[in-house]
């Protein structure tokens, strides 16, 4: 039977209990431990979420107090020297990493992929030392493991995590920080396995990206070195955000147990990656959208699954959501608000998740998960008929639209000369898009406009 999967769960909790932990923490009102037992308590509610969802081996090691990348570089000691102090494992040091000391400025912070979601750029240094400075990913595996969940581990893979960073030597760093940091990978994923750890999930999305033979040629010697003969857990590489490409054949030479790719982005390439599969790899489909907050079709996702699993056997065959569910919401049930049209409409992280597991199910002939595909299908009609996305009266001014009021009745020059006269604007007009600064005057205002 087909396997239902998630990528990695929202961090902040339902009422957003971890952003309002760390505030206190930064803000010096509360200490280490509660911020801690904070996160504790969220990945343990996060779990048992998951498994009642119907997901086998939810990820762990997906939690962040800010970032995942800067885990990895902490996990790597991966420490820029203006933050390396007598007690470098300190919380304090992560957070100063991440939002800077008096002392010494922040790391940089820039967009992940497209999203909106932002991300500590990795710094390297001539001279760094790496090693396993951080346990957190074999720490909460154990922690799931005493409540009785069998957790697949989620790392940033080595050669990503290099391609997002910032390199302060030259020619030849790219090469040299990887052979450093693939040994450091190879000891986690060791320990990992001692641990218990059956499958681990390697997130590698800059093979989405266009990378040049050099840089596929580090994917080669990166990965031939990180998972030769030994004991590691079996390795899931994801890739998101786009499709596979030109990194097809790469991607399915690696020494590796199994391939996720997304198909809500990249739906076109699910027919090249089936034919390049090798014998021995699982093929895990991102068929659930990870990146907003509505419904998935349910059968257009139903048909490609359908689809794969004749091609490959259900039995290699995961499902699974686009991408790491931390885009979007917790949990639908708690907004209390909605009218019942709209939430009809609507699915945060269980929801997708609920839809992940009927989609496993009704692979498998289940008469109850394709009774709750065709009651999707009649939701989507209905939304897609609602006066609230399809307005009559645009429809009818649509109608009345002529061949020529497509076309100008004047030159640009004349037009331009009109507007000049009326507007008077500058050479370069500008308009004020975007936030102000939030200086502590435009606070003052703010509030007191508020108020």
């Amino acid at each position: 039977m087909i396997q239902a999967r998630d990528l990695g769960f929202p961090r902040m909790g339902t009422k957003r209990q971890l952003k309002f932990a760390l505030e206190r923490y930064w803000s010096g009102k509360s200490g280490e431990v509660v911020l801690e037992q904070t996160a504790s308590e969220l990945r343990k509610a996060h779990w048992q979420l998951q498994v009642e969802c119907g997901i086998g081996m939810p990820p762990s090691n997906d939690s962040s107090l800010y970032d995942q990348v800067l885990d990895t570089a902490f996990m790597l000691g991966a420490i820029p020297a203006r933050f390396r102090s007598d007690d470098t494992s300190s919380l304090e040091t992560y957070f100063h990493m991440a939002r800077g000391s008096k002392e010494s400025p922040a790391m940089i912070m820039t967009k992940w992929f497209d999203t909106n979601y932002h991300y500590i750029v990795p710094e390297f240094e001539e001279g760094m030392k790496f090693r396993v400075h951080s346990t957190k990913p074999v720490d909460e595996y154990l922690e799931a493991k005493q409540l009785g969940i069998q957790t697949r581990p989620v790392l940033l893979g080595p050669v990503s995590f290099v391609l997002l960073g910032k390199f302060c030597q030259g020619k030849g760093a790219r090469e040299a920080v990887l052979d450093a940091i693939v040994l450091v990978y190879r000891e986690v994923l060791e320990q990992l396995h001692r641990a218990g750890a059956e499958r681990v999930q390697i997130d590698e999305p800059c093979l989405v990206l266009d990378l040049d033979p050099s840089v596929q040629e580090l994917y080669r010697v990166t990965y031939r070195e990180l998972l030769k003969a030994g004991k590691v857990p079996d390795v899931l590489l994801a890739t998101y955000f786009g499709a596979v490409g030109s990194n097809l054949a790469t991607a399915t030479r690696l020494p590796i147990n199994g391939l996720y790719i997304d198909l809500v982005r990249a739906p076109e390439q699910l027919d090249a990656v089936i034919k390049a599969l090798p014998s021995h790899m699982r093929l895990s489909l991102g068929v659930v959208d990870g990146r907003n907050i509505w419904r998935d079709d349910l059968q257009v996702a139903l048909d490609m699954v359908q689809h794969a699993a004749k091609a490959l056997s259900s039995d290699r065959i995961e499902v699974a959501p686009s991408c790491s569910l931390l885009h979007v919401p917790v949990d639908l049930d708690d907004e209390e608000k909605l009218d019942s049209e709209l939430r009809n409409w609507i699915a945060f992280a269980k929801q997708k998740l609920q839809e992940i597991s009927i989609l496993a199910r009704a692979e498998a002939g289940d008469e109850a998960a394709l009774g709750q595909i065709h009651a999707n299908q009649r939701l989507l009609r209905q939304r897609r008929t609602s006066p609230r996305v399809h307005s009559l009266e645009v429809e009818k001014r649509a109608a009345q639209v002529k061949e020529s009021m497509l076309n100008r009745k004047s030159p640009h020059g004349i037009r331009a000369g009109k507007q000049a006269a009326a507007l008077h604007l500058p050479l370069l007009p500008t308009t004020t898009i975007g936030s102000f600064p939030q200086t502590p005057e435009v606070r003052q205002m703010r509030a007191a406009f508020k108020a």
